[in-house]
């Protein structure tokens, strides 16, 4: 089976945007935060055209690479506000990583664009993507928050300065909250998905591979959200638990499709 690729302005606008993420990269942990941030703002732009060319082009496509895309935009996205509204919450390592990441799964969209999406669909099948989407940026954003977390914590135990930076209460409150809405929207993934399965798939549910690590997934952060309401789970403890949840829900749908698109080369 030969594996689609992007289309010349696919390609255009990915490549465009892969170079636009490196300016914060070029310009080093010498610049400011917020020159980094506004210096990320161009491939930002560029990486949602290129999401758009993909999506609402005259030949529709999805699959892994996409979903990491979007995923990671939305992050970014993310990020962007919340540095608008909470001024210290800042790293600069966390941008750059996040920038070259971005670079890296623009290219990687236009390269493995997915599979057609049948013109035949149900229309609420964009609304079950939508759903899934925004539950994996919102677990996505979690994770890159618990990893914050554990930085600050490691500097309060090696009694670095901390002054002007995000405490790190506030900065757990955060996280769980990501967590607490990216559960909801995954809960409503699945329910839509069993409930209507037939009519967004055109077949009846079934336990493959995607909804059995879905299941998974959600359990495992009812267990983490349970933990910490019941029996205040907090720290290393509960970044492990949600380690391990949004692993999982990575395997759901990216690592099955992969599995699919590239390793197998067909459809379902």
């Amino acid at each position: 089976m030969i594996l689609p690729t992007a289309s010349s302005p696919g390609w255009l606008l990915a490549g465009t945007a892969a170079l636009a993420y490196m300016a914060p990269v070029i310009m080093g942990r010498k610049a400011s935060g917020h020159a980094q941030r506004l210096a990320m703002t161009p491939g930002w732009l560029l990486h949602a055209m290129a999401l758009a060319a993909g999506l609402l082009g005259a030949s529709p496509h999805f699959g892994f690479a996409p979903a990491l895309s979007m995923t990671l935009w939305l992050v970014l996205a993310t990020y962007a506000v919340e540095h608008q509204l909470l001024p210290q919450m800042q790293s600069r390592g966390a941008v750059v990583v996040m920038a070259v990441l971005a670079a890296l799964v623009v290219l990687a969209a236009a390269a493995f664009p997915g599979l057609p999406l049948e013109e035949r669909a149900s229309p609420w099948l964009a609304l079950h993507l939508t759903f899934g989407i925004a539950s994996y940026g919102l677990f996505a954003a979690a994770v890159v928050h618990a990893w914050l977390m554990v930085r600050a914590e490691q500097r309060i135990r090696q009694a670095a300065e901390m002054q002007g930076r995000m405490p790190l209460l506030a900065l757990e409150r955060l996280t769980f909250r990501f967590i607490t809405a990216g559960f909801i929207l995954l809960t409503a993934t699945l329910a839509e998905g069993w409930l209507f399965g037939e009519q967004l798939y055109g077949h009846a549910p079934k336990w493959d591979h995607k909804t059995v690590f879905s299941v998974l997934a959600w359990a495992t952060i009812a267990v983490l959200l349970i933990g910490r309401s019941r029996f205040g789970w907090r720290g290393r403890k509960a970044v492990h638990v949600l380690y391990v949840g949004a692993a999982l829900l990575l395997l759901a749908y990216v690592g099955s499709r992969f599995v699919l698109e590239i390793i197998l080369g067909r459809a379902t």
